[in-house]
């Protein structure tokens, strides 16, 4: 058995923390896969909250869902994960999130995650996790604009309370071509 790379680990460290019922957020949804494995843990009772600019990714993520018979427990938003307050009440908790920083594979690559609303939304989001809550960053760094991205993420961990929050950062550190690696923010 391999180490697993930052996006299987991201989904061991979610299935930890999240369970039928449970209102979780897909920041990057993508082709769908997280969003898909998201709204598998949360079941029927559940709700799967995501996000994504490109209508394409929505479109293709939301026939996924139809396929799978998950459609009910999610609902996606064609705007930027910077707004997930809007779309959570004061008192929602959101038991786990995931992130997958940069762009969409197969897609426009000019089309980038920003630090500005990445952060943004994790900020609003540390304001919803329960003790035990995550959210996880899969920050894939080795494209114009990415380094920028990952020094501040990285910053802004490093500088949560340890009292309130554990943060794990996990990767394969003797690869070529800047593998992704993963950041897990835990309430504690």
């Amino acid at each position: 058995m391999n180490l697993p790379n930052a996006l299987t680990y991201s989904h061991t460290l979610l299935s930890e923390c999240v369970g039928p019922g449970d209102t979780v957020v897909d920041a990057t949804v993508g082709n769908g896969h997280d969003t898909i494995f998201l709204a598998s843990l949360v079941g029927k009772t559940g709700h799967v909250i995501g996000f994504d600019i490109q209508e394409a990714a929505l479109k293709e993520t939301q026939t996924q869902l139809t396929l799978t018979g998950l459609a009910p427990q999610v609902e996606l938003h064609a705007t930027g994960h910077e707004h997930v307050g809007d779309y959570l009440t004061a008192t929602t908790p959101v038991s786990g999130a995931i992130f997958n920083l940069g762009y969409l594979p197969g897609g426009d690559k000019s089309l980038i995650t920003q630090p500005t609303t990445t952060l943004a939304a994790v900020t609003e989001l540390l304001k919803h996790l329960p003790r035990g809550g995550r959210v996880i960053l899969v920050v894939y760094y080795g494209h114009p604009g990415g380094q920028t991205e990952r020094n501040a993420v990285v910053d802004f961990c490093q500088q949560l309370p340890q009292k309130v929050y554990q943060v794990l950062q996990y990767g394969f550190i003797n690869q070529v071509h800047n593998p992704p690696f993963l950041l897990a923010i835990e309430r504690r």
